[in-house]
């Protein structure tokens, strides 16, 4: 493999907090200090100008369907997506057909990500047995079958024994425990958020307590067991005061956001176009400030996309029947740039720790630093570029998108992986 210098960029890499207009080299793959002259001579070089070179972006959370849904996505197609959006690591649930809550399963898309995959790909495994919340799955061999956390993501365990007993096992094997928080009894037929534009528009609500009361209650069992509990996509300003005054007390818990929880509110329900059909659903202006003013201050962790995919003959049907879920990973950092920099004045070194550094360090990855020695896992982008996002043009098999067709700021250039770039601002390439 021959070497590379990316000259001239700005060079953003939170983990050794480095900010400033720069150089990068890379040699067999890996981050390097510098090369010999001879080397730097025959290396290909990257004219950076204008650009921000940064980590390779991580995503703990994405949905690539494989196997048993793959009508909707599948490993290569979730992976040219993640590469196109400058995602270079990605952590796949385990809500499959059937579900990833057994090792064989697990050792099937390990196979499978091994020789489809452009980006690197990781596994997580079920709490439960196929998801169905009543036995606890087998979390010490899914540990040594290498998933790198346990959740029913797309469901919530809603035993609190059983959850408990999921903490301790997750102790014992050094896992974080990933929770979709939402109290089943209080979401029957709920479609959208509880309030003045549900009531408005006819549709059954989704209160905030329904994620409050799991949000409260797995703060509480990471206290008395120890574990590490993850709490996913947060979509209520109450879950962040919970989560806040949790973590001042030390108590172990993680929290993400979604670009479209920060971007978007349920005012734009009032057409009812499917698009905008989430889980958890999108929620007032007030709980938007309050998910960006925990992010700003920490209480909430990282970035993440939720990538889930739909056909479009799933997704275009009446609002109450259309499946949740949107695409996320082609449009997450310009909608997280607009969100956080442009309109809240997030400094781009922040942003850009969100969805590099924090991720990976969350669920141990090697990932997210362009430190010497790393993995030459690297996204340049331009923060300023403006490009209309086309959907039906992108690289996932689906398009359900609520960006489909509008103008969006800030564009991936190149990413790399291990020193290869399998993007090139146009096309996907295989590693």
């Amino acid at each position: 493999m021959p070497s590379l210098h990316i000259k001239n960029a700005r060079v953003i890499d939170p983990a050794n907090k480095r900010d400033a207009i720069g150089d990068l080299f890379v040699q067999n793959g890996v981050i390097v200090d510098r090369l010999s002259a001879a080397d730097k001579k025959k290396a290909k070089v990257i004219d950076g100008t204008g650009l921000v070179a940064c980590p390779g972006l991580v995503d703990v959370h994405v949905h690539f369907r494989e196997p048993g849904q793959t009508h909707k996505e599948n490993i290569a197609t979730g992976s040219h997506c993640a590469a196109a959006g400058g995602f270079t690591t990605v952590v796949c649930m385990p809500n499959t057909s059937p579900p990833a809550s057994n090792t064989g399963t697990i050792q099937y898309i390990n196979d499978v990500i091994k020789r489809d995959a452009v980006v690197n790909v990781h596994m997580t495994g079920c709490i439960t047995v196929d998801m169905k919340g009543e036995a606890l799955a087998p979390i010490g061999s899914l540990a040594k079958a290498g998933v790198v956390a346990i959740t029913d993501d797309g469901d919530c365990v809603q035993s609190n024994e059983l959850m408990r007993r999921a903490c301790e096992y997750a102790k014992m094997f050094d896992l974080p425990l990933m929770d979709h928080c939402q109290d089943h009894s209080m979401t029957v037929g709920a479609v959208m958020n509880e309030g003045i534009v549900s009531t408005r528009l006819g549709l059954r609500g989704w209160p905030n307590a329904a994620e409050d009361l799991i949000v409260s209650r797995n703060a509480i069992l990471s206290t008395y067991t120890g574990a590490h509990i993850h709490l996913q996509h947060i979509s209520s300003r109450n879950s962040v005061d919970i989560i806040r005054r949790a973590k001042a007390r030390g108590v172990k818990i993680t929290a993400e956001a979604t670009p479209h929880h920060i971007a978007l509110t349920d005012d734009c329900i009032e057409g009812y176009d499917p698009k905008f059909k989430m889980n958890p659903p999108l929620r007032t202006k007030e709980d938007q400030d309050e998910i960006i003013a925990g992010l700003k201050d920490g209480t909430i962790d990282i970035i993440a996309t939720d990538h889930a995919p739909h056909t479009e003959y799933e997704k275009d049907k009446e609002f109450d029947y259309a499946p949740n879920g949107i695409l996320g990973l082609e449009t997450a950092l310009p909608v997280t740039l607009s969100v956080l920099m442009r309109k809240n004045r997030f400094k781009i070194a922040k942003v850009v720790d969100l969805m590099t550094r924090k991720p990976a360090e969350l669920l141990s990855l090697s990932a997210g630093t362009l430190t010497a020695g790393a993995a030459a896992d690297i996204c340049l982008f331009d923060p300023d570029e403006k490009w209309t996002y086309d959907a039906r043009a992108g690289f996932s098999k689906s398009s359900n998108s609520p960006w489909d067709g509008e103008e969006l700021q800030g564009r991936v250039k190149t990413t790399l992986v291990k020193g290869k770039v399998v993007y090139d601002g146009k096309n996907v390439r295989k590693r």
